[in-house]
């Protein structure tokens, strides 16, 4: 779908070199402070053009976000993990290169990821971010996002607490 500069589509295995530096870019600026500095370095080192090629071969479902033509953005989605919730399309992952965020593409991104989920009919959606990740939360809730629940997740020794939205299948939103 093109959007004049902005086009959203399924990801490449080409794309595997600027989904890591949109990775990289975007969780740097996001969690540095919130996850400690090793432990994201490691963490962001793991999710390199391999990794991400890997995923394309695997079916991983991407949709990319290009502005100008260049990479600034993608969502990762498909079933729901969180089996306990009546809610059957998730979104594993929405990242913004830092130098994009602020601009309307963000929720682009989120519509597109979303109608893709309905066209597989999955019913519903959910949605994880670190409760700490207060960009991420005001977005979630802007979109209609109605807060459930709350989880935890360990990453190397520190507890990171989760909060989980969700959107019921007739949500406009």
């Amino acid at each position: 779908m093109s959007l004049g500069l902005t086009a959203l589509r399924p990801a490449r295995h080409d794309d595997a070199e600027a989904l890591a530096i949109i990775h990289e870019d975007a969780w740097r600026s996001t969690y540095r402070g919130v996850i400690d500095g090793l432990e994201l370095e490691r963490m962001i080192s793991r999710r390199g053009p391999k990794w991400w090629r890997t995923a394309l071969s695997r079916g991983v479902r991407i949709q990319i976000l290009e502005v100008a033509g260049v990479a600034a953005g993608y969502a990762t989605y498909g079933r729901s993990r969180m089996r306990e919730l009546p809610f059957e399309g998730e979104i594993y992952e929405l990242y913004i290169r830092p130098d994009h965020q602020g601009l309307g593409f963000g929720a682009e991104l989120f519509d597109a990821a979303r109608a893709a989920l309905e066209r597989s009919r999955l019913s519903g959606l959910a949605i994880r971010v670190l409760k700490d990740n207060d960009a991420a939360i005001g977005f979630y809730l802007r979109r209609g996002g109605q807060v459930l629940m709350t989880s935890r997740e360990r990453i190397a020794q520190t507890s990171l607490e989760l909060t989980v939205f969700g959107w019921f299948a007739d949500d406009t939103g």
